[in-house]
């Protein structure tokens, strides 16, 4: 299967390190010049000199996605350094985890702004470049959370409207051959989930509820990034492949 990225350029947020930094390398590994961006500036800084390490072409930016300016800035660096922006993945996001009654407005708020807003802000920043070259691919990392998850209210709503959002975008760039799409990811065992206080918890219900019996891994959810953003999934738009070895419900 020819996947044709040889020369794309490809923008991943929140790309320091999980399923972000996979994505990177993925997409490197089949020849696209790579973005990394990062709240963080030292994982972008590791994240490059990985990806440099294997030969890919790689530009690191670190920004807040929630700020427009920083936001702007980031995408100015990616047409500066490579002449446009053919592929994105909104992939910056994080939980706060509390029952409604017990969420304080910082933790919505910063789950909220950081998944949607972000998105908002990232995609508006760089669709003047994918129009221009009548190309382009938005791929929009939501959750299986978006069927709802006690305790994420923040997060569940968030990565639901990211599903809108998409269905949305795709609606209206189409025109210009502007896939949106987006993907679901079950539990993936990546180094922030590992860090939680309730990993454990967490890893034996997911395992006792998945019909593929393994947890998923940040190469997973790569290969579904690279597949949306290759010329095979030029006739796939506003859709949202679950990636979570067959489990839907909590």
């Amino acid at each position: 299967m020819e996947l044709n990225l040889n020369g794309r350029v490809a923008l991943i947020t929140g790309s320091g390190r999980g399923i972000g930094k996979a994505a990177a390398l993925a997409l490197g590994r089949e020849g696209a010049r790579i973005v990394i961006t990062d709240i963080d500036a030292t994982a972008v800084e590791q994240a490059c000199a990985e990806l440099r390490a294997q030969g890919c072409e790689a530009i690191g930016h670190a920004a807040d996605v929630c700020n427009e300016e920083q936001v702007a800035a980031l995408a100015s660096r990616a047409i500066e350094a490579f002449g446009k922006v053919d592929i994105l993945v909104n992939n910056a996001g994080f939980t706060r985890d509390k029952y409604l009654t017990k969420m304080p407005v910082e933790d919505w708020d910063a789950v909220v702004d950081t998944i949607l807003k972000g998105a908002y802000l990232c995609t508006k920043a760089v669709l003047p470049s994918m129009i221009e070259q009548r190309w382009g691919r938005i791929i929009n990392i939501s959750s299986r959370a978006h069927l709802g998850n006690p305790g994420q209210t923040n997060y569940s709503a968030a990565k639901a409207g990211l599903i809108g959002f998409t269905r949305a975008l795709a609606m209206e760039q189409g025109k210009f051959n502007i896939t949106a799409n987006a993907i679901a990811p079950g539990f993936i065992e990546t180094e922030l989930v590992k860090s939680l206080p309730t990993y454990e918890k967490l890893r034996e219900a997911a395992l006792a509820r998945n019909p593929v019996p393994r947890l998923g891994r940040p190469d997973d959810i790569a290969n579904a990034i690279l597949f949306l953003a290759s010329d095979c999934a030029g006739y796939i738009t506003g859709d949202t492949l679950h990636v979570t070895g067959g489990r839907y419900s909590s």
